[in-house]
């Protein structure tokens, strides 16, 4: 009798036991991550992306404020070289096209440019980032990065160690730092539709901005 009772108390502490984690707290169950949802545009671009060699995660669509808003967006960590991945810093968000367009340039256009006059590969390229809710500086005119269509890009670091700065070596680096930087920029001219650089103003004397849209301009 007393063995039956000892064992109908041990089953009792078990079955109690299930509803509690170690310290005596109940377990409350945390909900799953919801999956992002995306459109079949959205979905095609992924997938042409991923085909592409880049890594990136999908993140949920973003709507700040009137005019602001970036839907079918990646975080882009790194795109395909001709060789291994490029590392990219501080995308956080920035629409797939643009992100499609970019992996290209940098693989096609940068990357070889810098094996060709540098005598390196690309390990990384350092950005500002993309989407932003702002305006075009001195105007009411909502920017591209408030679409998340543009990425500013202040640095190339090579393998070997060298860091190409827009700042430090549009104007003020050797012949052939300054040489490549212009060839990246003349091979982002013909794949996005509006770059700016250093030559355009002030305001871009630290940085190539590269805008999926915004017909043919080259500065």
């Amino acid at each position: 009798m007393l063995r039956r009772s000892v064992i109908l108390l041990c089953a009792t502490l078990a079955l109690a036991a299930c509803g509690a984690v170690p310290g005596g707290t109940s377990r409350n169950p945390q909900p799953l991550p919801r999956p992002v949802a995306v459109s079949e545009e959205a979905r095609m671009c992924l997938t042409g992306l991923s085909e592409a060699g880049s890594r990136f995660s999908p993140v949920p669509d973003r709507y700040d404020a009137p005019g602001c808003a970036v839907t079918g967006a990646v975080q882009l960590a790194a795109v395909r070289g001709d060789r291994t991945h490029l590392g990219v810093s501080n995308i956080a968000a920035v629409e797939c096209g643009t992100a499609a367009t970019f992996a290209a340039w940098a693989r096609f256009g940068v990357d070889r440019a810098a094996r060709q006059i540098l005598g390196s590969p690309i390990a990384r390229i350092e950005t500002m980032g993309a989407y932003s809710c702002r305006n075009v500086a001195g105007t009411g005119r909502r920017s591209a990065h408030a679409r998340g269509e543009a990425i500013d890009v202040a640095a190339f670091v090579l393998e070997d160690g060298r860091r190409i700065s827009v700042l430090d070596h549009w104007a003020g680096g050797s012949g052939k730092e300054r040489e490549f930087l212009r060839v990246v920029h003349e091979s982002a001219c013909k794949r996005f539709g509006t770059v700016l650089g250093p030559a355009y103003n002030a305001a871009h004397r630290d940085h190539l901005h590269v805008e999926i849209g915004g017909g043919n301009f080259c500065r």
